[in-house]
């Protein structure tokens, strides 16, 4: 859209222009400086757009209102506009590469106007395309007493890593709870959670995944029943909310703007996340100013744990699970050169009386492979010893269907990549990967994979397996970091075993 600046220099919108004002009209990013316009206390704003807008950077077309009454919010101080590229800079996402700029002609602009290749999966953001925020007041939420009312009773190390979060939470600060696979994390938010609401503080959890957030959202709102959450993935159903409590995927933060009083970032150390700068940038965009920040991981990188020895990153650790088991410690067998035998639609001997020993005791079991291009291959071997049998990957149309269906306990053997090695909970299952030498198969990635294993305290105990042609540096350190928690924690004394 083309603007014209007034003698006031307010931005007028093309469709709200004389004709005589068009030989003035320009893109947003063309206009050196945008005016900040102060509330006008006594104009009587959309109740309906407070609640679309605050805390988000929308475009014009995802507001509900005629552009008329949206430009006279805009007049009265309760909408901004901003520039959606400023500088060879997109301003939601954060990308400078010139490489992933691309120009297009605009009909909207009448110019080649240059978009942003980075974002675009979230609609396109142009040289012409105004970024809409709300800079009215804050939706009043409705806030009981008592927000929290789960009966649970943390572990010695989960309240102590909740009352550090509570500390951060009033103090505004930051803090990395380090906790092992199956500590309860969730569980350790609930305090946390409950004293930013109490202070009128909007929350948000943000997880890289969106299975993590399908399995988030419910026992959440169980935590919190009186209190508004909202989950917000690709092809959810609460685009254009805006709640007290939201749980949404990283890449949904770019929607955000100045939103959150508390931001917690599930799984930092998982991808997308770590690995992309851009939803670093949305999480700093989504948060308030003043913020309290908090980060959740199994296993911190190497340059985090170097901060947490040399006292300069406020941490907790937590090396136990709640039901104060030792984790599971992997195992390793050598299978030979499996690649050959896949490629000619055979497993190895030992892998493949795995799977019979797991079918024939009615143990559910994930099989981890290193890329997709294996599930098809596998899973067809496999249904012949077990219709049942199913594969998943990140792109599967099935994904959430058959992940609820393992869960349920239709599926006994459920083929997978990398995806579900975070997130996923199934109280009695054990685990084995498949070419666990792969270079796919981080130190991280093996430890959270491991960390499947014995996650309920009904069933505490589990076997988890590397098949390998070859030990990697990467296995035996996922094992070293696994028995040095459990030492740990034995040391604390936080194991009964």
């Amino acid at each position: 859209m083309r603007f014209f600046q007034n003698n006031e220099q307010l931005l007028i919108p093309e469709p709200l222009t004389d004709k005589q004002d068009h030989p003035q009209l320009k893109p947003i990013s063309h206009f050196e400086q945008l005016p900040s316009v102060f509330p006008n206390t006594t104009y009587t704003f959309s109740t309906e757009l407070e609640q679309i807008l605050y805390g988000k950077q929308l475009f014009l077309e995802n507001l509900p209102l005629p552009i008329e009454q949206l430009h006279q919010h805009y007049v009265n101080g309760y909408l901004s506009y901003r520039k959606g590229i400023e500088n060879q800079m997109c301003i939601r996402c954060g990308n400078e590469n010139p490489s992933l700029f691309a120009k297009f002609s605009c009909s909207r602009c009448k110019h080649e106007c240059t978009y942003c290749r980075k974002c675009i999966s979230m609609g396109r953001v142009s040289e012409c395309t105004p970024l809409i925020s709300w800079t009215g007041p804050k939706p009043q939420d409705s806030i009981p007493l008592k927000p929290l009312v789960w009966n649970g009773t943390l572990s010695v190390g989960q309240q102590k890593a909740s009352e550090a979060l509570v500390d951060t939470v009033k103090h505004n600060d930051q803090i990395l709870i380090w906790a092992v696979c199956g500590a309860g994390k969730t569980e350790i938010l609930f305090e946390g959670i409950e004293a930013a609401l109490l202070e009128n503080k909007r929350v948000c959890i943000a997880t890289p995944r969106t299975d993590v957030v399908i399995e988030l959202a419910p026992r959440i709102k169980s935590a919190f029943p009186q209190i508004e959450v909202i989950a917000l993935y690709g092809g959810s159903e609460d685009h254009g909310s805006t709640a007290p409590l939201t749980i949404a995927t990283t890449h949904q933060l770019l929607r955000f703007y100045r939103a959150f009083d508390m931001i917690i970032i599930d799984e930092v150390d998982a991808f997308p996340y770590s690995a992309e700068p851009m939803l670093q940038y949305a999480v700093d965009q989504a948060k308030k100013d003043t913020s309290s920040t908090i980060y959740l991981t199994a296993t911190p990188n190497n340059k985090w744990k170097q901060e947490i020895a040399a006292g300069k990153r406020k941490a907790v650790t937590i090396p136990a699970r709640y039901h104060r088991h030792p984790l599971p410690v992997p195992t390793f067998a050598w299978c030979g050169n499996w690649e050959k035998k896949v490629k000619k639609q055979k497993l190895p001997q030992n892998v493949l009386q795995w799977i019979k020993d797991h079918l024939k005791s009615h143990k559910q079991a994930f099989l981890f492979v290193p890329r997709i291009d294996y599930i098809k291959i596998v899973v067809s071997i496999l249904q012949k010893l077990d219709h049942r049998i199913e594969g998943v990957y990140s792109e599967d149309p099935r994904r959430k269907d058959k992940v609820s269906a393992f869960r349920r306990g239709e599926i006994p053997i459920l083929v997978t990549t990398t995806i579900l090695e975070r997130g996923v909970t199934v109280p009695k299952i054990d685990v084995a990967v498949l070419g666990a030498e792969d270079t796919i198969f981080t130190e991280s990635a093996l430890v959270q994979i491991s960390g499947r294993v014995g996650r309920s305290s009904d069933y505490p105990t589990g076997s988890i397996i590397f098949f390998h042609y070859g030990k990697t540096k990467e296995m035996i350190q996922a094992k070293k970091h696994i028995e040095g928690m459990n030492k740990e924690a034995s040391e604390k004394g936080l194991l009964e075993v």
